[in-house]
Protein backbone atom coordinates (compact mmCIF):
# COMPACT_ATOMS: atom_id res chain seq x y z
CA UNK A 1 0.00 0.00 0.00
CA UNK A 2 1.27 3.29 -1.29
CA UNK A 3 0.87 6.42 1.32
CA UNK A 4 2.47 8.97 -0.79
CA UNK A 5 -0.59 10.21 -2.97
CA UNK A 6 -2.60 10.38 0.23
CA UNK A 7 -0.70 12.42 1.76
CA UNK A 8 -0.38 14.53 -1.55
CA UNK A 9 -3.38 14.96 -1.62
CA UNK A 10 -3.95 16.27 2.20
CA UNK A 11 -1.13 18.00 1.83
CA UNK A 12 -2.34 20.26 -1.18
CA UNK A 13 -5.74 21.41 1.04
CA UNK A 14 -4.08 24.36 1.86
CA UNK A 15 -6.26 24.21 5.17
CA UNK A 16 -9.83 24.97 3.12
CA UNK A 17 -11.57 22.81 5.22
CA UNK A 18 -10.92 23.71 8.32
CA UNK A 19 -11.32 27.70 7.25
CA UNK A 20 -14.68 26.52 5.86
CA UNK A 21 -15.48 24.94 9.18
CA UNK A 22 -13.96 27.96 10.95
CA UNK A 23 -16.85 29.34 8.79
CA UNK A 24 -19.85 27.56 9.44
CA UNK A 25 -19.89 25.87 13.14
CA UNK A 26 -20.30 29.39 15.09
CA UNK A 27 -23.36 29.74 12.84
CA UNK A 28 -24.68 26.28 13.16
CA UNK A 29 -23.95 26.82 16.83
CA UNK A 30 -25.93 30.08 16.75
CA UNK A 31 -29.08 28.62 14.88
CA UNK A 32 -28.79 25.37 17.30
CA UNK A 33 -28.81 28.29 19.86
CA UNK A 34 -31.98 29.61 18.58
CA UNK A 35 -33.82 26.22 18.43
CA UNK A 36 -32.82 25.94 21.87
CA UNK A 37 -34.58 29.37 23.38
CA UNK A 38 -37.04 29.45 21.13
CA UNK A 39 -38.29 26.40 21.83
CA UNK A 40 -38.00 27.27 25.76
CA UNK A 41 -39.83 30.19 24.92
CA UNK A 42 -42.79 28.03 23.66
CA UNK A 43 -42.71 26.07 26.38
CA UNK A 44 -42.89 28.82 28.72
CA UNK A 45 -46.01 29.99 26.48
CA UNK A 46 -47.87 27.03 26.27
CA UNK A 47 -47.62 26.39 30.23
CA UNK A 48 -49.07 29.80 31.06
CA UNK A 49 -51.94 29.01 28.77
CA UNK A 50 -52.62 25.80 30.83
CA UNK A 51 -52.17 28.21 34.16
CA UNK A 52 -54.20 30.49 32.92
CA UNK A 53 -57.21 28.58 31.78
CA UNK A 54 -56.98 26.36 34.84
CA UNK A 55 -57.01 29.43 36.37
CA UNK A 56 -60.80 30.35 34.58
CA UNK A 57 -61.81 26.77 35.04
CA UNK A 58 -61.25 27.21 38.64
CA UNK A 59 -62.96 30.71 38.70
CA UNK A 60 -66.23 29.95 36.87
CA UNK A 61 -67.01 26.64 38.64
CA UNK A 62 -68.87 26.23 41.78
CA UNK A 63 -67.37 24.77 45.09
CA UNK A 64 -70.24 23.65 46.03
CA UNK A 65 -72.78 22.51 43.86
CA UNK A 66 -75.71 21.67 45.96
CA UNK A 67 -75.79 24.64 47.96
CA UNK A 68 -77.74 27.11 47.69
CA UNK A 69 -77.02 30.02 44.87
CA UNK A 70 -75.09 32.57 46.51
CA UNK A 71 -71.34 33.35 47.16
CA UNK A 72 -69.99 29.38 46.58
CA UNK A 73 -67.14 30.29 44.17
CA UNK A 74 -64.00 29.94 44.44
CA UNK A 75 -61.95 33.00 45.92
CA UNK A 76 -58.74 34.92 43.90
CA UNK A 77 -56.43 33.11 46.43
CA UNK A 78 -57.90 29.80 45.09
CA UNK A 79 -57.99 30.38 41.48
CA UNK A 80 -54.20 32.21 42.29
CA UNK A 81 -53.29 28.94 43.74
CA UNK A 82 -54.80 26.73 40.67
CA UNK A 83 -52.56 28.72 38.26
CA UNK A 84 -49.35 28.71 40.77
CA UNK A 85 -49.71 24.76 40.67
CA UNK A 86 -49.44 24.89 37.32
CA UNK A 87 -46.49 27.47 36.63
CA UNK A 88 -44.78 25.25 39.41
CA UNK A 89 -45.17 22.20 37.47
CA UNK A 90 -42.24 23.73 34.66
CA UNK A 91 -40.42 25.27 37.47
CA UNK A 92 -41.55 29.00 36.76
CA UNK A 93 -41.84 31.41 39.26
CA UNK A 94 -45.40 32.48 39.92
CA UNK A 95 -43.50 36.06 41.38
CA UNK A 96 -41.92 36.59 37.70
CA UNK A 97 -45.60 37.34 37.01
CA UNK A 98 -45.58 41.19 35.53
CA UNK A 99 -48.18 43.77 36.55
CA UNK A 100 -50.88 44.95 33.49
CA UNK A 101 -53.33 46.80 32.76
CA UNK A 102 -57.18 45.53 33.38
CA UNK A 103 -58.50 43.49 30.85
CA UNK A 104 -61.02 45.72 30.43
CA UNK A 105 -64.46 43.06 29.82
CA UNK A 106 -67.87 43.84 29.70
CA UNK A 107 -69.84 42.64 32.88
CA UNK A 108 -72.77 40.10 31.85
CA UNK A 109 -76.39 41.84 31.49
CA UNK A 110 -77.65 40.02 34.52
CA UNK A 111 -74.92 38.29 36.21
CA UNK A 112 -75.30 35.01 38.36
CA UNK A 113 -73.73 34.54 41.61
CA UNK A 114 -70.50 36.18 42.23
CA UNK A 115 -70.82 39.56 41.32
CA UNK A 116 -69.06 40.38 38.37
CA UNK A 117 -65.55 42.63 38.25
CA UNK A 118 -61.83 42.07 37.21
CA UNK A 119 -59.61 42.19 40.19
CA UNK A 120 -56.29 41.25 40.81
CA UNK A 121 -54.10 38.68 43.17
CA UNK A 122 -51.42 38.85 45.35
CA UNK A 123 -49.48 37.58 42.16
CA UNK A 124 -50.64 39.88 39.92
CA UNK A 125 -53.21 37.84 37.94
CA UNK A 126 -55.99 39.06 36.86
CA UNK A 127 -59.43 37.30 37.51
CA UNK A 128 -62.78 38.64 35.73
CA UNK A 129 -65.98 36.67 37.04
CA UNK A 130 -69.30 36.94 35.04
CA UNK A 131 -68.30 38.38 32.10
CA UNK A 132 -69.76 38.58 28.41
CA UNK A 133 -67.65 36.06 26.82
CA UNK A 134 -69.49 36.31 23.49
CA UNK A 135 -71.85 39.03 22.00
CA UNK A 136 -73.83 37.12 19.61
CA UNK A 137 -76.99 35.45 21.18
CA UNK A 138 -77.49 33.78 23.38
CA UNK A 139 -74.65 35.91 25.84
CA UNK A 140 -72.57 33.81 27.69
CA UNK A 141 -71.42 34.67 31.18
CA UNK A 142 -68.03 33.20 32.40
CA UNK A 143 -64.71 33.67 33.79
CA UNK A 144 -61.63 35.55 32.76
CA UNK A 145 -58.08 35.04 33.86
CA UNK A 146 -54.85 37.08 32.26
CA UNK A 147 -51.58 37.55 33.47
CA UNK A 148 -48.02 38.44 31.69
CA UNK A 149 -44.87 36.31 32.30
CA UNK A 150 -41.54 37.53 31.19
CA UNK A 151 -38.76 35.87 29.07
CA UNK A 152 -35.25 36.89 28.33
CA UNK A 153 -33.62 35.27 25.77
CA UNK A 154 -29.34 34.48 25.87
CA UNK A 155 -28.20 34.40 22.11
CA UNK A 156 -24.55 35.81 22.12
CA UNK A 157 -23.76 37.86 19.04
CA UNK A 158 -27.44 38.76 17.98
CA UNK A 159 -30.16 41.46 18.29
CA UNK A 160 -32.42 39.32 20.52
CA UNK A 161 -29.49 38.92 23.74
CA UNK A 162 -30.73 39.66 26.62
CA UNK A 163 -33.78 41.26 25.34
CA UNK A 164 -36.89 40.56 27.66
CA UNK A 165 -40.48 40.31 25.93
CA UNK A 166 -43.54 40.07 28.06
CA UNK A 167 -45.84 36.57 27.62
CA UNK A 168 -49.22 37.50 27.25
CA UNK A 169 -51.34 34.40 28.45
CA UNK A 170 -55.56 34.62 28.84
CA UNK A 171 -58.04 32.37 29.22
CA UNK A 172 -61.86 32.04 29.62
CA UNK A 173 -64.29 29.94 31.23
CA UNK A 174 -68.13 29.41 30.74
CA UNK A 175 -70.02 29.00 33.97
CA UNK A 176 -71.98 26.36 34.10
CA UNK A 177 -75.87 26.99 35.84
Amino acid sequence: MNIQPIARKLASADGAEIAEAALVLPLVFMLLLGIIWFGRAFNIYSTIQQAAQQGAIAAARATCVTCTPGNNFPTNGEVQTAVDAVLQSSNLQASQIKASASPGLIPCPSPPAPIGGCTKTADNIWVCRTVQLNTTQPIQCGSVVSFQYPFQFYLPFTSLNLQQVLLSAQAQSRMEN
